[in-house]
C-alpha cells in the first residue's frame, strides 16, 4: 500500500484535471497517460498508484462526472480550468 500514490492521485486530480474535462475513453486516457508521466516525474511509480483504487479509469471518470467543488476541499480555483 502506498499513501504517496494516492495522495498524489487525489492532488493531481484536483490540479490537473480541468473542469471542462469531457467524461468520454479518449479524454480519459489522455488524461492517464498525463498523470502517470507526471508520477513518473516526482519518482512514483505506476504501481503505487493502480494499487491504491480499484480502477484508476472510474476514478478519473468520477472526478469529472461527480465534481464538487465543496467536496475533499477542491475549490473551483483548485481545479485546473484549462483546456487538454
Amino acid at each position: 500500500m502506498s499513501a504517496r500514490g494516492i495522495t498524489f492521485l487525489h492532488k493531481w486530480i484536483a490540479n490537473s484535471v480541468p473542469k471542462t474535462a469531457r467524461p468520454d475513453v479518449i479524454s480519459i486516457n489522455e488524461l492517464t497517460h498525463k498523470l502517470f508521466a507526471d508520477a513518473k516525474s516526482v519518482g512514483i511509480r505506476r504501481e503505487e498508484i493502480d494499487e491504491e483504487v480499484d480502477s484508476l479509469y472510474r476514478t478519473i471518470l468520477n472526478a469529472i462526472v461527480h465534481f464538487d467543488p465543496g467536496l475533499d476541499g477542491v475549490s473551483d480555483a483548485g481545479r485546473a480550468n484549462h483546456a487538454s
